[in-house]
């Protein structure tokens, strides 16, 4: 049986030490170190070269953002973050996703507390997710300077940027319409929101298409993922609402914890509909539950994409959509898979098109919808 070991990063003694007990009840991981700084968690890397490390947001002398920056950079090591649940910790989570973290655990509000121990399967699950990922993947992702870097001038510039980049929004909002011929649908899990930025960010301004997205995720930090894939992106993104009418160049994030499916209504609009139904295959929002929603809209071109993630939710839809005369059906390949498990599975079942990395998925998208309105 195979051993991983496993450094700590925490500010907290306390909490250093509840971490690596929970860590060491299972056979196969072994604490070889804790550090309680982001800079001490960079020398331990280097040092003690871990299968993978559980990385604190908040810790003094440097954070955890910036520890994992530079351990992506010189030493890439598979990183499970521990994120507060407030909206600023789950923004915090999910630019430490975009960074390079495999994953997140949540960690209990308020005071320090063995509520810990009750997220243990959890924990390990993930760090079995870590250790087998693939770090050589990774593709590199802008990172803005910190405020404290930059002289009044170029925050002057930056200030005049972000104006125009909010006339640019409402000029987008302005040109979408809820009448279009055709829709996109992703689904993703584990290395999504990197999956995500990576094709969200080079998707056109004016794309003719609303655009559909699952990623397994908590309450709270879909809305985060939302709002920062919108901030670095050229179409619109929000998380979805219930009854929200679909719009070209949008983008609807299903909200954790809720089903997110399409229905038509008349004189051809399409809306989305939110649901407490049972999770399917452990999942709410499912992929597959997005996809077979699809399935009634042939009067549609359907083009859909699994990317990144655990087990096999959406290649059931993906191969019905398929069969049912998709337009598009894009499986991520492996070489750019954090995890390669729900692509895999679609490309094992002969349901995707096309296979192809991270970085080409925007590109091939945007040619197929294209290619269908000449």
């Amino acid at each position: 049986m195979a051993i991983f070991n496993i450094l700590v990063v925490d500010d907290s003694v306390f909490m250093r030490k509840i971490i690596s007990d929970l860590i060491t009840e299972h056979p196969q991981f072994k604490v070889i170190g804790t550090a309680k700084n982001g800079q001490e968690a960079i020398e331990q890397v280097k040092l003690l070269r871990p299968d993978a490390v559980t990385m604190d947001i908040e810790m003094p002398v440097m954070n955890g953002l910036d520890a994992l920056k530079n351990i992506m950079e010189e030493q890439p090591t598979p990183v499970i973050m521990l994120s507060s649940l407030t909206q600023e910790g789950a923004s915090e989570t999910i630019r430490a996703l975009e960074l390079g973290a495999v994953d997140f655990i949540r960690k209990p509000s308020g005071s320090i507390s063995l509520d810990l121990y009750k997220v243990k399967l959890l924990l390990h699950e993930k760090l079995q997710v870590a250790v087998r990922s693939r770090m050589s993947g990774t593709l590199p992702v802008r990172v803005q300077a910190p405020l404290a870097n930059v002289n009044p001038l170029s925050l002057r510039s930056k200030m005049i940027k972000e104006t125009l980049n909010q006339l640019d929004s409402v000029v987008a909002a302005s040109s979408s319409t809820t009448h279009f011929n055709h829709v996109v649908a992703i689904g993703t899990s584990t290395g999504g929101p990197r999956a995500l930025h990576q094709v969200i960010s080079n998707i056109p301004a004016g794309f003719p298409a609303p655009i559909l997205i699952v990623q397994h995720m908590p309450p709270n930090f879909t809305k985060s993922l939302a709002q920062r894939l919108n901030d670095i992106s050229q179409i619109r993104v929000v998380e979805a609402a219930d009854g929200e009418v679909l719009q070209t160049a949008t983008a609807y994030v299903a909200p954790g914890g809720w089903h997110m499916v399409a229905y038509k209504e008349s004189n051809r609009t399409y809306k989305i509909r939110l649901t407490k139904e049972e999770p399917v295959s452990g999942h709410r929002p499912s992929v597959d539950v997005m996809f077979e929603s699809l399935l009634k809209m042939s009067e549609l071109k359907r083009h859909v994409v699994l990317m990144t993630g655990m087990g096999s939710d959406g290649a059931k839809g993906m191969l019905a959509l398929k069969q049912s005369g998709a337009a598009t059906t894009i499986a991520e390949s492996e070489e750019t898979c954090v995890v390669y498990g729900m692509p895999r599975a679609a490309v094992e079942n002969q349901a995707a098109m096309y296979v192809l990395p991270q970085q080409d998925i925007a590109t091939r998208l945007s040619m197929c919808v294209q290619n269908e309105m000449n």
